[in-house]
């Protein structure tokens, strides 16, 4: 179904059965697939493809030569029929990658709302990426992946499969994160190492001071305290930093259950 508001170029092709939304306009030399959903407004600008069980939210601008909706990049992918599930208001640059999910992955990719995703940036299957994440030109975010909101990735980084990035969190250009990051951390050096915290974003949010100096206690708990890093972690939440909510976070996220190991304070 195409809403007689959207604009679509006459070089553009969409097959039957895609939908397009109120507003949304479709230039010249683009490609929809006939399960794509293009959200009202949303903007693809030149030789787009959106392709596959895709649903791209409202308001979003797609730069050329972008390829949203493919198959996953997996040898274990069967050709079942999975989704990628993009948010409203996303910005994604040209060369961008996308791709559906797998069944063994749940099935589904999934970005959130308001991202920035730059030149060349890819998002494999069953990543569930958070809102308002950055992705730094060429960073590329592995198959299963957890990125949650706020989360930068400098360019030309690459996450590890199945690797979890909390809250916050601003990985360096050029690094190769191999494990788990804990909310607001700070990862920098080609095989990441854990630095310190993201003390410049969180000043930017806005966080109270007293926050911030509980986090820092915190972070020097889980650097030099006794016993394994989940230990420390744990004991965190007895102590008078643990009465922040932001030290909570990152107690719940290294408690939680994870497929990976964690980078750890230097």
């Amino acid at each position: 179904m195409i809403d007689p508001t959207a604009e679509i170029h006459p070089s553009a092709v969409v097959q039957e059965g895609a939908t397009i939304g109120p507003g949304a306009r479709i230039g010249p030399f683009c490609l929809v697939g006939a399960e794509a959903v293009i959200g009202a407004r949303t903007h693809l600008k030149s030789h787009v493809v959106v392709t596959g069980w895709t649903e791209i939210g409202e308001d979003c601008e797609i730069f050329p030569f972008a390829s949203i909706g493919e198959v996953p990049q997996d040898k274990k992918f069967g050709g079942e029929r999975t989704r990628l599930i993009v948010g409203h208001r996303n910005r994604i640059r040209e060369g961008v990658t996308m791709n559906t999910g797998t069944e063994g992955g749940g099935g589904i990719t999934r970005v959130g709302d308001d991202g920035l995703f730059l030149t060349g940036s890819h998002v494999a299957h069953d990543a569930q990426i958070g809102n308002n994440v950055v992705l730094v030109n060429h960073a590329a975010i592995g198959g299963h992946c957890i990125i949650g909101d706020e989360v930068i990735v400098g360019g030309l980084s690459g996450i590890h499969q199945f690797v979890r990035i909390g809250r916050g969190a601003i990985i360096g250009a050029v690094t190769m994160v191999p494990h788990d990051v804990i909310p607001y951390g700070l990862v920098q050096g080609p095989r990441g190492g854990l630095d310190g915290l993201n003390l410049v974003g969180l000043k930017r949010k806005g966080v109270g001071r007293e926050d911030i100096t509980a986090l820092r206690a915190a972070f020097q708990a889980l650097a030099q305290g006794d016993g394994a890093f989940q230990d420390r972690a744990r004991r965190l939440g007895d102590s008078d930093e643990g009465q922040s909510d932001y030290v909570q976070e990152v107690i719940a996220f290294v408690t939680a259950g994870s497929d990976r190991s964690f980078l750890t304070p230097g």
